[in-house]
């Protein structure tokens, strides 16, 4: 029987055309009615360097990359010597330049030569000459192929648009007159998926979310929201500032959000660190703003273009002094829209500066989405009525004294709502407590009202739940990207109705659910967590906040992921005790 799913592996050096190639196959996969996951292990080179792309697609949703390739794409030499015996089919490469050695191969795979230099006369299109002939091998419908390269050269011209297709078109029949089948037939089912990335799903949450000022200050893997939204602005009437660095980019930020519209910047961990005073700001003069904070290898500039999450601490010690804040961290493409939306709400509801923690597997990985609710509800929060000036005729109360903590909010201009937002500690209309004499009673009635915002946030987060069997064997707990390895591990050890496993993501960092968390651990038989840090920062945290300690860990800090043999092989070892 063909198989019906498939992991495709592309490799060359940056400036290839790899990851042009993984959007035509799993755009077109997509288009099919399958789903897919891509991966693109790159190094911080604009040109050169080891690149490969890692896709997985199929009938059943996609969680993760494979550990080895079914067919890999050589674009050149060094990926063969790199990756050939992880092909267990077979690999395309260009046999007018590249050599391969079938001894190296594994047993049953092909070499699939393609004489390039004859199929096309440009030597640039060998990777559209080999997806062509890996449509023919894998039973996909050439012609979503020939609508890709259609939309995606439509604006070089129609001598680009046709030099792609004759190449596509040549590797195909080549493909179909000289290579043997290699038992892969990939299905169209019905319907259409979407692909994004995470950033993408980031960006088009905050418009989504009424986002109307964006600055920022490009730093991998966060820059990507900017590249999507900047190109956008003027359509969704959003105000897009590339500023000249991380601390101009955040307190651009905090002043539009005291403007009154929904502001978000977006960087890594060395840029956070610079933004830190302004959050702290925010905080103090209860400005609402989202910070989306993208995690990579540290410390220092450590590895621009790998994966790690080990920002936690970071940011939830962003910022100096108590103050209230969130800190959301998404599991999936669909949940980093929805959370950025939430981030927005919190924000405004609660005049305060919320992150949104995500990481570079999670951020810059493409995969299918299913559907995705637009219709999303905004919540404003508390405001002032304009025109309403103070009895006494000074300045209004923007600080006010409330039970939730949150005071009616005014922004500047606004008739008889005029006060200070002040940096300093202050009294309930924005006037300074320490500058000749510290009100000690005066700090202690502001502090405790900005904190009890807390409270409601706490309330408004969504429960946190257990994903599978209640009575399973194990639990593993994990937070953003690990979520996508978590549940792939559990639908491997739950088939035919077994209950070996469940997972409890955690997307909500501060404040932390306790009582939820606690309740599920207490109840779980076995315990283990997984997280692309050294320190396991999450169970430091779980422990800080309930008590609960988890001994048993699966830690990765090398900068690539989690993959699924290693994964599976740690958790039976954990199962069998």
């Amino acid at each position: 029987m063909a198989k019906t799913s498939m992991s495709l592996w592309i490799g060359g050096a940056a400036g290839d055309g790899n990851a042009f190639a993984g959007r035509a196959f799993i755009k077109a996969c997509s288009r099919s009615g399958l789903h897919g996951f891509a991966y693109n292990s790159y190094q911080s080179l604009i040109r050169g360097g080891h690149v490969l792309l890692q896709t997985a697609v199929g009938p059943e949703k996609v969680y993760t990359q494979a550990d080895d390739c079914d067919i890999l794409i050589a674009l050149n030499q060094d990926t063969i010597e790199r990756e050939a015996a992880d092909a267990a089919l077979g690999v395309l490469y260009n046999g007018d330049r590249l050599k391969l050695d079938a001894a190296k191969l594994r047993p049953g795979a092909k070499t699939l030569a393609l004489p390039c230099m004859k199929l096309t006369s440009n030597p640039l299109l060998q990777n559209t000459v080999a997806l062509g002939a890996l449509f023919q091998l894998t039973g996909l419908d050439f012609a979503l192929f020939e609508t890709f390269l259609k939309e995606n050269f439509d604006k070089k011209g129609d001598a680009v648009v046709s030099g792609n297709l004759a190449a596509a078109k040549a590797g195909f029949e080549y493909s179909q007159k000289n290579f043997p089948d290699l038992g892969i037939r990939l299905p169209k089912r019905e319907g259409r998926h979407m692909v994004m990335t995470g950033n993408q799903a980031i960006a088009l949450g905050a418009v989504a979310g009424g986002c109307k000022f964006f600055s920022g200050y490009p730093m991998t893997p966060a820059s990507s929201i900017m590249h999507w939204l900047s190109p956008r602005a003027a359509k969704f009437g959003l105000v897009f500032k590339q500023a000249e660095d991380e601390l101009a980019a955040m307190n651009m930020a905090v002043g539009a959000g005291i403007a009154g519209v929904r502001p978000m910047t977006a960087t890594s961990g060395g840029g956070f660190a610079l933004m830190t005073e302004a959050i702290s700001l925010a905080g103090m003069v209860e400005a609402p703003v989202v910070v989306v904070e993208v995690q990579r290898g540290g410390p220092s500039t450590g590895l621009p273009t790998k994966t790690e999450q080990g920002d936690l601490f970071q940011v939830l010690g962003a910022g100096q002094g108590d103050f209230p804040k969130a800190i959301l961290a998404p599991i999936d493409l669909e949940d980093a829209f929805h959370s950025t939306v939430e981030a927005f709400n919190l924000a405004e509801k609660y005049q305060m500066p919320v992150m949104l923690m995500s990481d570079l597997l999670l951020s810059e990985h493409e995969g299918t989405v299913v559907d995705l609710d637009m219709d999303v509800k905004l919540e404003r929060g508390t405001w002032a009525v304009p025109g309403q000036a103070p009895e006494d005729g000074g300045f209004f109360p923007r600080y006010a004294d409330s039970e939730t903590g949150v005071s009616p909010r005014a922004v500047p201009g606004q008739e008889g709502l005029m006060h200070v937002a002040s940096s300093d500690e202050h009294d309930e209309r924005g006037n300074l407590i320490s500058d000749v004499h510290t009100d000690p009673a005066k700090r202690v009635l502001i502090m405790n009202k900005r904190m009890r915002k807390l409270e409601g946030v706490l309330r408004d987060f969504k429960p946190t739940r257990l994903e599978g069997p209640e009575d399973a064997e194990l639990t593993i707990v994990g937070w953003g990207s690990t979520t996508g390895m978590m549940r792939h591990v559990m639908r491997h050890f739950n088939q035919n109705g077994a209950k070996r496993v469940n997972i409890l993501p955690i997307r909500y960092i501060h404040p932390f659910p306790a009582d939820d968390v606690l309740s599920i651990l207490k109840r779980a038989k076995k315990v283990m967590a997984m997280e692309c840090n050294y320190t396991a920062q999450l169970c430091r945290l779980i422990r800080m906040e309930t008590g609960f300690h988890i001994q048993t860990r699966w830690l990765k800090y090398d900068g690539e992921p989690f993959y699924p043999g290693s994964t599976i092989a740690k958790v039976s070892e954990v199962l069998r005790g």
